[in-house]
Order: C-alpha cells, then sequence, then structure tokens
C-alpha cells in the first residue's frame, strides 16, 4: 500500500516536471496556444497525482477495483498531456477549435489526437467515480 502511495506521488511531480518543461518550450510548438494548454494540462494533471497519493490510504476499494482506479489514473494523467503535446507540434484542430484557430494538421494526425482524447476522457471520470466509490463514508475494501 506504502509504495503505491509513493508511485502516485513520484508520477505526480514527475508529470509536474513535464508540465514545467512543456512551459518551456511550448512558444516553439507549432500551435502554441495548445502548447499551453499542454504545459497547463502537465501541471494540473501532476498536482492531481500527488492529491491522490496523498489520499490513497483513505481509499477503501477492492484490491482490483484499487488497481483498476491506480492505472487509470496514471493512464488518464500521463495521456491527457502527451495528447495535448501531440496536438500543440501537428497543429491539430478537430478536437480543440478554440486553441486551434487558424492552425490544421494532416487526417492522421487528426485521427491520432482525435483518438487520444476520445480514450482520456471515460478512463479519467471511470477512474474518478472509482476513488469517489472508495472515499464514501461507509466503504469497506
Amino acid at each position: 500500500m506504502e509504495d503505491t502511495k509513493r508511485r502516485l506521488l513520484w508520477n505526480g511531480m514527475f508529470l509536474f516536471l513535464l508540465g514545467l518543461l512543456t512551459g518551456l518550450v511550448e512558444q516553439k510548438f507549432n500551435n502554441p496556444r495548445m502548447g499551453l494548454a499542454a504545459h497547463l494540462e502537465g501541471v494540473m494533471n501532476g498536482t492531481f497525482l500527488v492529491a491522490l497519493g496523498a489520499a490513497w490510504a483513505e481509499v477503501r476499494l477492492s484490491s482490483r477495483l484499487k488497481t483498476a482506479a491506480y492505472w487509470s489514473a496514471l493512464y488518464g494523467t500521463y495521456a491527457n498531456w502527451a495528447v495535448t503535446t501531440l496536438a500543440a507540434i501537428f497543429g491539430t484542430a478537430a478536437m480543440s477549435p478554440i486553441t486551434s484557430d487558424g492552425h490544421s494538421a494532416q487526417q492522421w494526425q487528426e485521427g491520432i489526437v482525435t483518438f487520444g482524447f476520445m480514450s482520456v476522457g471515460p478512463i479519467i471520470v471511470a477512474c474518478s467515480i472509482l476513488v469517489l466509490w472508495g472515499l464514501r463514508r461507509n466503504a469497506v475494501s
């Protein structure tokens, strides 16, 4: 249990650092506005993992559900940062019309980014539901 908490904390700080480093180069991306979004995704998702790690001992789920929550949190946070960074590099527009004003990318690039964003959404929502379920007052592991 303690090892999982430490891994969440480590990954959170690592993702936070990736977000900070992304912010240092956001003006170099094909779409700097999406680069700013990638910077923020790294910082916010890293902070989420640190917070989850701090609360991990309070999450009361079966071993299987807790494992699912752990891996979905890692996938959701890292993939969110990575896909947003790819969108900034490619300059995609399909999934982010507000931040991509005047940008467009090749169809295969749009497809990769669309698939990435479409996979992240349900997984991070499922993770949040699992964690909330494990934090309810009468939760029993």
